[in-house]
């Protein structure tokens, strides 16, 4: 070995001496909060290599995508850390990066330059995903190395955007979207922006003395006092400041005028002329998403809530606030995606005096989409004024195109009161209704009874079984098929003779149906139901209770199998479904498709098509067409001379055993105008609950009339 070699040798060990010594004391350091990055460095010092600038500058853009702003800040040269301390530029770098959401950032690093002796000069290029999209630049950044050749960063405001300087400021702004309107078929508002009234309260213009005043308000507005200390001692709030306490329904002042005017209006005016005897009170108006028919439509267009920390987690990163609504229930929660828009967004740079520098990024602001139902408000509110003090739901469509025209659910709610805000009163009010104001009957599914009659009729006709001609002969008001029913009978309310399909449809006669079925055998008639769309969704906007026709996999016993004939067993249909399955009668034998979504181009769509042959159908509908027309027919109350209708009643036993005397009844009433050439074409189903003792399937006869007749004016002579 040379001795300038062993020299070599030595100085590399005095350097490595050293660099111990320096390690001992930048360990300290880090524990004093200078950051894990210096281990790097000492890691570098025991090592040949000492790493570039380049190399340095990638680990620094991992540990910031890491949000490791310490080790970040334990890259810095000393002059840099001299001019920032940790602590202010962690908060520098984390308020920024996540304030914007940054995310997905990478550099790509073009060159590396050396102007000076001991300087380097990165150049890069700096890419990330913002809040307000991505976002890419040019930047450089300047490395110094120090007397034992090792490069630190020469860090100032620029290493995060290259027109950034110390006195500047990130911000976001976000521009909410307009959620999207529902309006039915002619145009009608269902679902859009309204007004309320803001009750709100200045603290400078009350009295001297106010704690009977604020008892007063108090009971007036459902809230406690310490609720209303609280508003009130919030620290933005001044003298003059209108603090908000409570959003009213805004009185109608027309309605105020007319001859007759709305105990509910009459109240709520009352209400806030008794706030504003309050020093202080001031009601305003205020923007909030109304809902016009109320009651009339909750079920079927539902409402919106603000959303809740649990909305925000799981609907994480796709754009809803803090104080962002969601759709709770019906169209608003369907079509929430729709309605809802995208919020417009920008990442700016601002200055110290306000103006803005950059733009850095923007997302543009997209308002909901406005929806439009096949829904006719009219015909929704005749519907819902006909059976509002029922238990009740009822479909109307139009029975060539499939377009539903109404969805009513009866007893029901005022979709309002979830926008203005629900007392925990009228909550527990709602919920402790016997009569479930809150459910939504036509999503669920019912023992049809008789209105079940045509489909069993087309069925054993389909498999020829059952000859419509064929006397079935006279068996009274009971029959069972033989002793082994043990004490089970059949019965019916009217002695059916002669026994032929269409008189035993006029007359609803359960023995003959039951009959029916019993010929058509087990596995022809499930065959049947299971052609017609039983156990299986319905293809339809909103998701409804599956139709049934047993509890199991098939029908058990010959029993069950005879009352399923005429919809008993454990027969289970939904509204919505039975609906469209009436629709083959009009199209002979084509079953379509329910909608609910209006588009002015659209064509009607078969759902199932050719089910039964256009003979059996005509034969199935010219007995529903004697229902309505005999005088013996169970429908013969909604007769009318100007219109051909065809329908089916129904009346469908609730009880807890077959010998349970004291269950209730299910009325139905399936009708719809049977004359192609009807100008405004409906097919109507509605079932009520408990018309036991309220007359049974004729109380639901009398009302189906009674809509019928507003839909569908008599003409005068």
């Amino acid at each position: 070995m040379t001795g300038s070699m062993k020299r070599r040798t030595r100085r590399r060990g005095r350097r490595g001496g050293k660099g111990l010594i320096l390690a001992l004391v930048l360990i300290v350091l880090a524990g004093a909060g200078m950051g894990g990055a210096s281990y790097y460095y000492i890691q570098a010092r025991n090592q040949a290599a000492i790493p570039k600038p380049d190399e340095l500058f990638v680990r620094y853009v991992s540990f910031l995508s890491q949000g490791s702003y310490g080790e970040m800040y334990g890259m810095l040269d000393d002059q840099s850390r001299r001019e920032i301390s940790l602590e202010d530029f962690v908060a520098r770098n984390q308020n920024i990066y996540e304030g914007i959401e940054a995310s997905h950032i990478q550099a790509d690093i073009k060159s590396v330059e050396e102007p000076q002796e001991n300087i380097a000069v990165v150049n890069y290029q700096m890419s990330l995903d913002t809040v307000a999209g991505a976002v890419s630049f040019p930047n450089q950044v300047t490395f110094v190395r120090d007397e034992e050749g090792y490069y630190h960063m020469s860090w100032n405001d620029r290493v995060i955007f290259p027109e950034f300087s110390k006195t500047d400021k990130v911000r976001v702004y976000t521009e909410k979207a307009e959620r999207g309107e529902i309006y039915d078929r002619n145009g009608t508002l269902l679902a859009g922006r309204g007004a309320a009234s803001l009750v709100g309260l200045v603290p400078g213009k009350m009295s001297a003395e106010p704690g009977q005043d604020m008892e007063h308000l108090s009971s007036l507005l459902g809230i406690s006092t310490e609720g209303i200390e609280k508003k009130l001692g919030a620290k933005w709030v001044k003298g003059d400041s209108l603090v908000p306490l409570k959003t009213l329904k805004k009185v109608d002042e027309l309605n105020l005028k007319s001859g007759a005017p709305s105990e509910e209006n009459l109240q709520d005016r009352a209400l806030q002329d008794e706030l504003l005897t309050i020093p202080g009170i001031m009601i305003t108006d205020t923007p909030v998403r109304s809902y016009p028919l109320g009651e009339q439509a909750s079920h079927l267009i539902g409402y919106v809530q603000n959303v809740t920390a649990e909305d925000l987690e799981k609907h994480a990163g796709e754009g809803y606030l803090t104080d962002s609504v969601i759709g709770r229930s019906g169209m608003e929660a369907l079509f929430e995606n729709e309605l809802r828009g995208t919020n417009g967004c920008t990442v700016a740079i601002i200055r110290e005096d306000g103006s803005m520098n950059r733009v850095l990024a923007a997302i543009p602001k997209q308002d909901g989409r406005n929806i439009t139902l096949t829904i006719d408000s009219g015909l929704q509110s005749a519907i819902y004024q006909a059976f509002k003090e029922d238990k009740s739901c009822s479909v109307a469509m139009n029975p060539y195109t499939g377009e539903v025209l109404a969805l009513v659910s009866t007893p029901s709610y005022d979709n309002n009161d979830f926008i203005l805000g629900m007392s925990q009163e009228k909550w527990d009010a709602l919920n402790g209704d016997g009569r479930n104001p809150l459910l939504n009957r036509f999503r669920q599914r019912f023992a049809p009874g008789s209105s079940f009659k045509p489909i069993t009729g087309a069925i054993g006709l389909d498999a020829g079984t059952l000859d419509p001609d064929r006397d079935y002969g006279e068996e009274g008001l009971s029959w069972q098929k033989d002793e082994s029913w043990g004490n089970y009978h059949v019965t019916t309310l009217h002695n059916t003779n002669p026994a032929t399909l269409e008189h035993a449809m006029v007359l609803s006669d359960n023995i003959y149906f039951a009959k029916a079925a019993l010929e058509t055998g087990y596995d022809a008639f499930a065959s049947g139901l299971d052609r017609l769309g039983f156990n299986q969704d319905l293809p339809f906007e909103i998701a409804v209770a599956q139709s049934q026709y047993s509890n199991t996999e098939r029908i058990e016993t010959e029993i069950q199998l005879a009352d399923s004939g005429y919809g008993q067993g454990q027969v289970l249909v939904n509204p919505i479904h039975l609906a469209s399955l009436y629709t083959m009668f009009p199209n002979k034998g084509n079953v379509m498709k329910p909608r609910l979504v209006h588009d002015k181009d659209m064509e009607p769509e078969v759902w199932l098509p050719g089910v039964f042959t256009p003979e059996i159908t005509d034969r199935i509908e010219n007995a529903m067409k004697q229902v309505v027309s005999s005088p013996e027919g169970t429908g013969r109350a909604a007769y009318r001379e100007d219109l051909t209708l065809a329908g089916k009643t129904g009346t469908a036993e609730i009880k807890a055993s077959k010998t349970d005397t004291s269950g209730t009844e299910l009325g139905w009433f399936a009708v719809y105008t049977a004359d192609p050439g009807q100008p405004a074409p409906l097919l109507l189903v509605s079932m009520v609950e408990d018309v036991k003792h309220a007359g049974g399937s004729g109380l639901v006869v009398r009302k189906d009339k009674a809509v019928l007749d507003a839909w569908l004016p008599v003409a005068p002579q």
